[in-house]
């Protein structure tokens, strides 16, 4: 029975077509992923030449005041772009992987726009994640919309009757190998982005591939309850289509925009607007309660005095622009509020949406997601305070330039870094396999097939 159904899937033409429409998508994907990390190599190659190139070249022409230097000279830290990204861009491509910073006000530097969350929109790359979030679930749709409709359409549904004593396992073994024709292209998709994407074989991969393949299981499972339901050819497509669309389109779409509705994040230009007003605003006023406010963040600075005969003295000027930060920090902790909000209700929405769920476990495993930005972010700050701490003291000082040694000052790199909650990923996925099968086995009993009642 097995060899009769292998060869009659791929008698028909569209099977073939089909797997290999579905290699080719694949394949530009693993293009397109490939050229998003060779961009994204690029770009940290040329950030590290030229931030070595503009210490150098900053130093030499300087003045020998290490404060007027520090204004202009700018840190860059990296968000690393692990190879698992090429095959899930995710928000990689919407911030930035790269930022440069000086020792002035952080909040100016980094919050100058507006963010967003564009976690489920559509429009973007066609990373492999969108291939099989998307063209996969068509696939299978068209593989097996028609298991039992087409045998009953075309008049051999009594012939199967006839000939096997179990119904059932017939149309097991036709899914099973529609199951085991889109798994092989996708265990071979996967195996060639190893090479491609120079991908390493470890346990993000391995969580990656498990993802893929429970989402296929997924969907081989609706098929499976709406061919349980024995309607007909026309219908079928119809409810798998209308699913697709509900499951790939409307309700992610439907979550973006509640997140909007319900955490709307204005801060971020908030931020800006008050960190300028708040340094800013210290140029006409007295230079007291500046320095105190400065002296309480850092008492490790308070030996250093600003010259009460003098209108400017770079002790103040970067006091000055630390109050700013601190005018804009309520925002700032509202934005990240606001935007873990935003991921915490996407992965809660995600148990009852698998699309959702794939996706945001897609680009979390590959370190693509909002919370990789947040994590960047916070290893930000922490990159902008270090360089305070090592350069204020030696400005206060007014220490030499030539002095340091600026060779040292590369660009660095954060790379993030997680465990893997394995019960958060499969939960949702086996719920749902759970639900399917155990109403798609009802349908079936009932209809009597599992006796050869039809």
């Amino acid at each position: 029975m097995i060899k009769y159904l292998v060869k009659d899937f791929f008698r028909s033409k569209a099977h073939p077509i089909g797997l290999l429409l579905l290699m080719a998508a694949g394949l530009i994907s693993l293009e397109i992923g490939s050229r998003f990390l060779e961009r994204a190599e690029r770009v940290s190659e040329k950030t590290a030449a030229y931030q070595t190139q503009s210490i150098q070249r900053q130093v030499s022409n300087s003045s020998g005041e290490l404060g007027t230097l520090m204004y202009y000279l700018r840190f860059g830290l990296e968000n690393e772009v692990p190879r698992l990204a090429g095959l899930s861009i995710g928000q990689r491509d919407i911030y930035p992987s790269v930022q440069r910073v000086t020792v002035r006000n952080l909040e100016e530097q980094r919050y100058s726009t507006d963010l967003m969350n564009p976690l489920f929109q559509l429009l973007g790359n066609m990373d492999f994640s969108f291939v099989l979030i998307y063209f996969f679930p068509l696939v299978i749709i068209a593989f097996g919309f028609n298991l039992i409709s087409e045998e009953r359409e075309g008049g051999t549904w009594s012939l199967v009757l006839s000939q096997t004593d179990s119904p059932m396992r017939f149309l097991r073994y036709k899914m099973g190998i529609r199951l085991v024709s889109i798994l092989a292209v996708l265990i071979l998709l996967l195996g060639i982005s190893v090479f491609y994407l120079a991908i390493p074989v470890d346990r993000y991969f391995g969580a990656f591939c498990l993802i893929a393949v429970m989402y296929l299981l997924f969907w081989f499972a609706m098929v499976w309850l709406v061919v349980s339901f024995q309607l007909s050819s026309n219908l079928n497509a119809q409810l798998l289509l209308a699913c697709w669309v509900l499951l790939s389109m409307i309700i992610p779409a439907g979550i973006n925009v509640v997140q909007r509705w319900l955490f709307p994040i204005p801060e971020a230009m908030t931020a800006v607007i008050e960190n300028r007003e708040g340094y800013h605003a210290q140029w006409d006023r007295e230079k007291v309660p500046t320095m105190e406010h400065f002296y309480s963040k850092y008492p490790q600075y308070r030996e250093f005095q600003h010259p009460s005969d003098q209108d400017f003295s770079w002790l103040w000027y970067f006091a000055m622009q630390q109050l700013g930060d601190d005018e804009a920090r309520k925002s700032v902790e509202d934005l990240k509020k606001k935007l873990g909000q935003r991921m915490e209700m996407a992965n809660l929405l995600s148990w009852v949406v698998p699309t959702v769920h794939t996706q945001a476990s897609l680009n979390a495993v590959s370190f693509s997601d909002l919370g990789n930005y947040l994590n960047y972010m916070q290893a930000l700050e922490g990159f902008h305070e270090g360089r305070k701490n090592f350069f204020f003291p030696k400005i206060f000082e007014e220490r030499p330039v030539q002095e340091l040694d600026w060779g040292s000052f590369t660009l660095e790199r954060f790379q993030d870094q997680h465990p893997i909650f394995w019960a958060k990923i499969l939960g949702p996925f086996m719920l749902a396999l759970l639900l399917l099968l155990f109403w798609a086995n009802r349908n079936f009993t009932k209809s009597g097939i599992y006796s050869n009642g039809k």
